[in-house]
């Protein structure tokens, strides 16, 4: 088994600063040291990132940073593992599951709370169980382990910016738990895959919480200039209080200008039903499109992926409501 490592950046890798935390730990030997004595250590490369990512500030761009880099290594690793900060990696691994979806090699990320330095840091255990994930004949597609819990990369939602166990997976189980032995519960589904996609590129996606007593000229405002696509996050199963005055008619200058609404919710564990309450079917006779039981991190990586691959109108949507690589559930 041979692995490559994409050092990309994160907590897991800084030092103090009298600025506050930085990149600036010595990753490469500390990670050697993790797998001193142990047979697999010679098959491991490992690239670094220039400049490291405080996952914070990532972009599209950097996602396809890593992507360029794990493709780069594609055919002398079997298996990849990428370190990455906490605060976007569950977007990160969403991007990559897409761009990645057909390459048929499994690609672990995962972090830490605290950096490597820090004594009862979790580095070491996420790190060697991300190691003993992406080495296992079960590990398919992208994933996310992280507080002894492997996730499907796209199904990952970070919960706790301070937990050990900081990412959970709402809609679907967990891949596996660690233990003597570990316990693993599946693969996630596969989906339609994508050959040869187009790179990563910035795309203007607004995400727009609806909360009450939202007017219609805030919701025009924060649409002004129309984007490339608008992620409204909606009450429920997606709802909205359309008796708002001048509500729906700002959605409907969207839909006439070809701008895709795409409806998610805001509950942890939902499954979009656009018109199942009469205040959601405003939003299906616009055409809006629902966003089934994805995450936000997998809903919002999806809709870049797609407008980075020159989707547009029915297109978009009949990708949108497919799986590409297992982000979603398809109802029968």
């Amino acid at each position: 088994m041979r692995l490559h490592v994409t050092y990309a950046g994160g907590t897991i890798g800084m030092v103090d600063s009298p600025e506050g935390l930085r990149p600036g730990a010595d990753l490469q030997g500390w990670f050697g040291s993790q797998l001193e004595g142990i047979e697999l250590a010679s098959n491991i490369t490992m690239s670094t990132l220039d400049p490291l990512i405080d996952s914070s500030e990532a972009t599209p761009e950097d996602w396809q940073a890593i992507i360029d880099d794990i493709n780069a290594h594609a055919d002398e690793a079997d298996a990849f593992l990428v370190l990455h900060g906490t605060d976007t990696m569950a977007y990160s691994a969403a991007a990559l599951s897409y761009a990645l979806a057909s390459m048929g090699k499994p690609v672990v990320l995962t972090g830490s709370q605290y950096p490597l330095g820090v004594v009862g840091s979790d580095a070491s255990a996420n790190v060697t169980g991300a190691l003993r994930a992406a080495i296992s004949p079960r590990a398919r597609g992208v994933m996310l382990f992280f507080g002894h819990k492997l996730l499907a990369g796209n199904r990952a939602t970070k919960t706790s910016s301070w937990a050990f166990r900081g990412f959970e997976s709402p809609s679907v189980s967990p891949m596996a738990r660690t233990g003597a032995p570990w316990r693993w519960y599946g693969a996630p589904s596969v989906g339609t895959g994508w050959q040869d996609p187009s790179p990563y590129k910035r795309q203007d996606v607004a995400v727009i919480d609806v909360v009450p007593g939202m007017s219609a000229a805030r919701l025009r405002a924060m649409t002004t200039p129309h984007p490339d696509a608008v992620i409204l996050r909606t009450f429920g199963v997606g709802n909205i209080p359309a008796s708002e005055p001048g509500l729906v008619d700002v959605l409907a200058e969207l839909a006439q200008a070809e701008v895709p609404i795409i409806v998610a919710s805001q509950c942890y564990q939902a499954e979009v039903m656009l018109g199942h309450y009469e205040a959601g079917n405003a939003l299906a006779q616009l055409g809006a499109i629902g966003a089934h039981d994805m995450t936000l991190e997998a809903l919002y990586a999806k809709t870049v992926f797609l407008l980075s691959q020159g989707k547009r109108g029915a297109d978009f949507k009949r990708w949108m409501d497919l799986s590409i690589a297992g982000e979603l559930t398809l109802q029968d």
